[in-house]
């Protein structure tokens, strides 16, 4: 199967486009087949560093490791992170090219084309099958101009297209016809079959209308995928995660909300351990009987830090830390609890300084230079609740363009490389570090949750579920659900070229 590829398209966003491909290329994958995922252009404040330091989109990740490979740049080659001010971050092959308005990168995506096009073909030779993903709409005509990631794609890549609609958003068949309609002819030719995503209900009473839109539009339905509730990580803020509680138990986790959060796939493994509560508080109420107030990153630090100010949520996390709350900055959330943020340079904020929350003894500056790497912290505390944890490994990723000053208040808790990364009080409640991914292992929570239940540390590390594992087992159950409900030797035929019928 050398070189064939199949595009999942949608018929707008959050249909479900992620994780069909996630899906498929782990059925594709348990078939023997050797494949990788492929989005020419991402927008989410959601990210991943490489192995080699690249930063990309969280959902071509979670594909590659549904797909059972190491993320590689190549799979995401353009990603745009919004920055607040109708602007956005323009990320290519990894790196940062700098801040575009939405006419700017239009007038610069053309010179693009060639670049995802070779960027594509590369990854193309080195494996059996691509799994390639839309965004939005194909029938999106204002932007069809300047796409770089839909039809155009498609076409670049000679890949057949199978289209996605959302039938528990409704009007699913309208918007179905109504996107073939919208589509060139050449573009039409190239929709092979339709899948019909989140389904709740008996298929059967679904049928007339299957046949009712196969006799308008002459492409065949392929199958009718049912709700699944996914625990994959979203990619991005779209995630209806900030609207309600997971987990269930005697520990509260409070994530703030911030208004540019990021990364905050950092919490996705929090809801897997036992006994735990995560919800996101948006107002000082939400924050009430919280155990655990957790700041999360941001792409917009001080801006952010002045909105939290703004709504309010300053004070009640000044209240938990002096009671002797757990308060945990990440990244920008880190900063935020030092003593004072400076952007002399606006690297990323129009105001030059703030004051921080001050439950750190840390000074930050922001310099142009952003640090990506995939790191692993050593824990470095002899005494306290962390020192249960001393000299454990913590593997993870760093992004961020702030440096840190640190003051004699600031006692160190995790090294990186010899030099200290994360830092905390004198009284161990309030801790800091700029390394996503400190939940992931669930090493570091059960500590944590020992001491505020007062209860011994790694009391039943059974009990402990790793997210990379709890990631397998959702991998191979929507598989197994979208194995079943789709007609896959037609998509077979699809991918080999032949027609699905």
């Amino acid at each position: 199967m050398r070189g064939k590829c199949l595009m999942i398209q949608g018929t707008a966003s959050s249909v479900g486009k992620s994780v069909l491909c996630a899906a498929l290329l782990r059925i594709l994958s348990q078939d023997g087949i050797r494949c990788a995922p492929f989005k020419a252009q991402n927008m989410a404040l959601n990210s991943f560093v490489t192995r080699d330091g690249f930063e990309m989109g969280r959902a071509q990740v979670t594909q590659a490791q549904a797909a059972g490979l190491e993320p590689d740049i190549r799979m995401n080659p353009v990603l745009l992170k919004p920055t607040g001010d109708r602007r956005s971050q323009v990320i290519v092959d990894g790196r940062p090219i700098g801040s575009m308005t939405a006419m700017e990168y239009h007038l610069y995506k053309p010179e693009l084309r060639e670049r995802i096009k070779a960027t594509y073909e590369s990854l193309e030779r080195e494996v059996d099958c691509v799994i390639l993903e839309g965004a939005g709409s194909p029938a999106e005509i204002n932007l069809k101009e300047g796409d770089i990631v839909n039809m155009s794609m498609a076409e670049a890549a000679d890949a057949p297209v199978i289209l996605v609609g959302d039938i528990n958003l409704g009007g699913v068949f309208a918007s179905l016809l109504g996107t073939v309609m919208l589509l060139s002819d050449d573009e039409r030719r190239r929709v092979k079959g339709i899948i019909i995503n989140k389904f709740r209900g008996d298929v059967k009473i679904l049928e007339p209308g299957l046949r009712m839109l196969e006799d308008r539009i002459h492409i065949p339905v392929l199958g009718v995928v049912p709700w699944m509730d996914v625990e994959l990580e979203d990619e991005d803020s779209v995630t209806e995660r900030f609207h309600r509680a997971t987990g269930h138990g005697d520990l509260r986790v409070s994530v703030v909300r911030l208004r540019h959060i990021s990364n905050f796939t950092d919490f996705q493994a929090l809801t897997l351990q036992p006994g735990v509560e995560v919800r996101y508080a948006e107002r000082p109420s939400d924050l009430d009987d919280s155990d655990i107030i957790i700041l999360p990153g941001t792409k917009n630090t001080i801006e952010d830090l002045i909105d939290l100010r703004n709504r309010g949520l300053d004070a009640p996390i000044l209240r938990h830390a002096r009671r002797g709350g757990m308060v945990i900055g990440i990244c920008g959330g880190y900063q935020m609890l030092g003593s004072r943020l400076l952007d002399p340079g606006h690297v990323e904020s129009h105001v030059p300084e703030a004051a921080g929350l001050g439950l750190l003894d840390m000074e930050v500056l922001f310099s142009p230079e952003k640090r990506t790497v995939q790191s692993t912290g050593t824990v470095s505390c002899e005494s306290g609740w962390l020192a249960a944890l001393s000299g454990e490994l913590l593997d993870g990723y760093e992004i961020h363009a702030g440096l840190s000053t640190f003051g004699p208040e600031a006692i160190p808790w995790l090294t990186i490389n010899g030099q200290v990364d994360g830092i905390c009080n004198p009284e161990q409640n309030v801790l800091g570090t700029y390394l996503h991914g400190l939940f992931d292992d669930g090493r570091f929570f059960a500590a944590l949750a020992a001491h505020i239940r007062k209860g011994p540390a790694f009391a039943d590390r059974s009990a402990v579920q790793t997210l990379e594992a709890f990631r397998e087992h959702e991998f191979d159950r929507i598989a197994d659900i979208v194995r079943a409900s789709v007609d896959m030797p037609a998509i077979y035929r699809i991918i080999r070229g032949a027609e699905s019928s």
